[in-house]
């Protein structure tokens, strides 16, 4: 079906006065099922305005994202690989850890790269030059695919090694989620393609890496999308980054990338190889060896992916350092390059976390396996039950009964009578200093809490009783001192007589 046809009459023939069809579907060089293309750059261009005069037009997304949208289900190669067969241009800003990567999803983005550059310079405060493992990239890709739903290309560098390490490592960004990775013929170590000092392996060893990568592919099941970089521009000549580019399409690979290229004369020429071939552009922000065009441009030349590499870590360095600057001067950042704290909230996930949690809710009681020692409810005088409960510790409520007749006959002293008009405070202290009990009781209780409280076991309590002798009023604790000693867990444990 054309694009017109899901127009009105009148309204299609208003902005189409020449008719575009859209050819059958093609096929790639290497038989994966091409989407039609339209006929010319003109024509493409006609389309792009009609989309941003249509009513369901999506706010900054172009109709071709529309179009390759993928689905929730669907894995993320396929869903690059929806990218690549369809017609415009696509960019890719490149994130650095998983909260970049959700701020370019969040912003529409339909896939993104992994900088190496950037993860470098963020995970380990390093440049990129080779400093960076196989294994640190590896973790903080996973990071990033786990974070979002688009598809993400990752930085693969020169594959960490020799043609093993090549498979090893496509290997294991297939386990880690990526939709694709990028391989380049550096040597080791390798460093960012618009610094100087670049070398590269022989043609070679260039292109059994490529094959490498692709075995590995097979051997996985998967359906990665491999884009084959080579550096060879600046480390030898840009006639060699043509043949190097020709071969590596002859492996095989999905996608193309000349790192470096000097002009646009020398970007059309590289598009003109294999143009089937989707084409990578890097326009590496702030002063690198490739003139920065826009978007149309590209999409003119040929360019299917572009790659924004230095913008988000660029930007943050910026922000951070005026951020200090800021708070150097006894100041915090202005709202306009501060979020609130529900936006970061927001932006960091806590109320999708909440909407979550609220599935798994319970309505159980909660309790601690930690050590405890009771609650007591006591009565007052005007027998209203008041609660000393402490939280996340179980209720253990100490019975005694009043001292009856028969009590009394134990008693021939009468050492408990009065002891109801007194109060009995049990404060306990854990090792690290903080309170795990304080409560209030009447003292005719005392003569069975030893069984309560292990550290009293074996010890007189009506003798302490009438032996309290101790006054303490320190403007914290008064009363008579009746116990004060640690246990053989280390707490602390003190019985005032007030």
């Amino acid at each position: 079906m054309s694009f017109t046809s899901l127009l009105p009459r009148s309204q299609s023939s208003a902005l189409f006065p020449l008719a575009v069809s859209s050819p059958s579907p093609t096929s790639s060089p290497h038989g994966r099922s091409s989407l039609p293309l339209v006929s010319s750059f003109k024509a493409q261009r006609l389309l792009s305005w009609s989309r941003s005069s249509l009513p369901w037009r999506s706010h900054g997304v172009r109709f071709s994202s529309l179009v390759c949208k993928a689905t929730a289900a669907e894995p993320p190669a396929r869903a690059l690989r929806r990218i690549l067969e369809s017609p415009g241009v696509f960019l890719g800003p490149a994130c650095f850890d998983a909260l970049s990567a959700k701020l370019v999803e969040k912003a529409g983005f339909q896939y993104c790269f992994t900088s190496g550059f950037s993860i470098s310079s963020a995970r380990l405060g390093l440049p990129d030059v080779g400093l960076i493992s196989y294994g640190e990239m590896l973790d903080q890709g996973r990071n990033i695919t786990q974070a979002v739903s688009i598809p993400v290309i990752g930085d693969g560098d020169n594959g960490y090694g020799n043609q093993m390490n090549v498979k090893r490592t496509v290997k294991g960004y297939i386990q880690a989620g990526f939709a694709g990775i990028l391989l380049e013929d550096q040597v080791s170590p390798k460093a960012c393609g618009h610094t100087r000092g670049r070398k590269v392996v022989s043609r070679e060893e260039a292109v059994m890496r490529i094959k490498a990568a692709l075995d590995a592919r097979e051997e996985s099941g998967s359906d990665i999308v491999i884009i084959a970089r080579t550096d060879s521009r600046q480390a030898i000549s840009f006639e060699e980054a043509l043949w190097r580019s020709r071969a590596f399409a002859d492996a095989g690979v999905d996608a193309l990338f000349i790192d470096a290229l000097a002009s646009i004369e020398e970007m059309k020429a590289f598009c003109e190889v294999t143009p089937l071939l989707p084409k990578v552009a890097n326009m590496l922000e702030g002063g690198g060896k490739t003139p920065i065009l826009s978007p149309i441009e590209l999409e003119e030349i040929g360019f299917k992916l572009v790659a924004y590499p230095l913008s988000l870590i660029g930007v943050s360095i910026r922000a951070m350092e005026d951020a200090l600057v800021a708070i150097k001067g006894g100041r915090i950042p202005p709202p306009g390059q501060l979020p609130t704290f529900d936006e970061i909230k927001d932006i960091v996930g806590f109320n999708d976390y909440y909407k979550e949690e609220e599935r798994y809710s319970v309505s159980s009681a909660r309790t601690s396996p930690q050590r405890s020692y009771f609650s007591a409810r006591s009565t007052s005088g005007e027998g209203t039950e008041q609660s000393a409960e402490k939280p996340y510790q179980p209720d253990v409520e100490v019975l005694a009964p009043y001292p009856s007749d028969s009590s009394r006959s134990h008693d021939p002293r009468g050492r408990l009578s009065g002891i109801w008009s007194r109060t009995l405070r049990i404060k306990i202290t854990g090792r690290d200093g903080l309170e795990k009990l304080d409560i209030r009781i009447p003292a005719g209780f005392l003569d069975g809490i030893s069984s309560v409280i292990p550290g009293l076991g074996g010890r007189n309590i009506i003798e302490m009783l009438e032996d309290a002798s101790v006054d303490v009023n320190d403007g914290t604790e008064r009363g008579k001192v009746l116990l004060d000693f640690n246990d053989t867990m280390g707490d602390r444990i003190q019985v005032f007589l007030e």
